[in-house]
């Protein structure tokens, strides 16, 4: 007959995991060890903290997952929130369990190198890890207990990932297609805008109604972000050509609040499953929704638009006033924007190597 298990112990994998209540404090937490007898110890370690903080008012060690869970609850009016979300379930299976002491950068290696194996891109993983950085950063010079202790002594040093710079990647019109016909029609209504309104994934996302405005004086269109939406945390202008009008215009008679809500409700990305899926099946798989934002600017510069009208168009902070153009101003940005209308109507360049 073999040994009896700890009550409090449940092996998942090859790892002991504890699931416990002990004086109102649930323990939900990798001992990290394969041995029952060191998780064993480890349980009785943490009963032993908790008993300490309870009777002794000693600090009580917390879990990564809490101090992400009240990171999410008080920052997310942060412009980037909807980004940190995905950042931080993503690295829940690697550190969710560990304590606040526990996480440092050998705890990041598996999460780095499985990220990597996936084809996820040095960037886009230092992005991650830089919000891992953030709640770490909170718990050891904001956040307090109720004795007015830090959650975490001292926040550690967190490598990045090491790797190539991606390169932007524009695409074609003939390329534009084929995938606008392999999207669903809502996403193919949100790649078309951008690529004709050069605003980023998380700006068409939380595109409002109530931001809309037309120009006195002419027959045009224009929504003014807010600064808490854009990434400059400035607010700017975005003038409408005519294809981006008529996407609006279409959306109008079915959408209420944003005007991409997918059944009344806020998408969180436009780069889901959906866009992969279509990107990969028509053979754009180095494709990012923010090649959009690349063509849109690409476009505009082989029609001639100078550099401060691009500047203007694509909300890059250069000193000037965004939101206070004369009309005059507007009509020169809308005629920039309205060129990339017919510019499709013009046989395509190529290059081709030299055999």
């Amino acid at each position: 007959m073999g040994k009896k298990i700890t009550p409090g112990l449940r092996k998942r994998g090859d790892v002991w995991h504890i699931e416990k209540t002990f004086k109102g404090v649930r323990l939900f937490e990798s001992t990290g060890e394969s041995e029952l007898w060191k998780a064993e110890q480890f349980l009785a370690k943490r009963i032993d903290e908790l008993r300490q903080e309870k009777v002794y008012g000693v600090r009580r060690r917390r879990l990564f997952s809490e101090a992400a869970a009240r990171y999410l609850t008080e920052y997310q009016h942060k412009r980037s929130i909807d980004r940190d979300i995905p950042s931080l379930r993503l690295v829940m299976p690697y550190i969710g369990d560990l304590t606040l002491d526990r996480v440092h950068a050998g705890t990041l290696d598996k999460f780095i190198a499985d990220r990597k194996a996936n084809g996820i891109t040095a960037g886009t993983i230092n992005r991650d890890i830089s919000v891992i950085r953030r709640v770490l950063n909170l718990s050891a010079r904001l956040w307090r207990d109720e004795e007015g202790r830090p959650w975490l002594d001292t926040a550690p040093m967190l490598s990045r990932a090491i790797g190539e710079k991606r390169k932007p990647r524009p695409i074609s019109w003939i390329e534009q297609t084929r995938l606008l016909n392999q999207l669903p029609g809502y996403l193919a209504d949100m790649t078309l805008f951008a690529l004709n309104t050069g605003m980023r994934d998380q700006e068409i996302c939380s595109l409002k109604w109530e931001w809309e405005h037309r120009v006195t004086g002419l027959d045009a269109m224009v929504f003014v972000l807010p600064d808490e939406v854009t990434k400059n945390g400035r607010e700017r202008i975005v003038p409408l050509n005519s294809t981006a009008r008529s996407i609006v215009e279409q959306q109008r008679k079915s959408s209420e609040g944003f005007v991409f809500g997918l059944d009344g409700k806020k998408l969180s990305r436009m780069n889901n499953k959906a866009w992969i899926k279509a990107r990969d099946e028509v053979g754009l798989t180095n494709v990012r929704v923010h090649d959009l934002r690349h063509t849109f600017g690409m476009r505009l510069r082989a029609q001639g638009v100078g550099l401060e009208d691009r500047q203007d168009l694509l909300g890059h902070y250069s000193g000037r006033m965004t939101t206070h153009y004369s009309r005059a101003d507007i009509q020169r940005l809308i005629e920039c924007v309205e060129l990339l209308c017919r510019t499709h109507e013009k046989p395509e360049l190529t290059l081709v190597k030299c055999a």
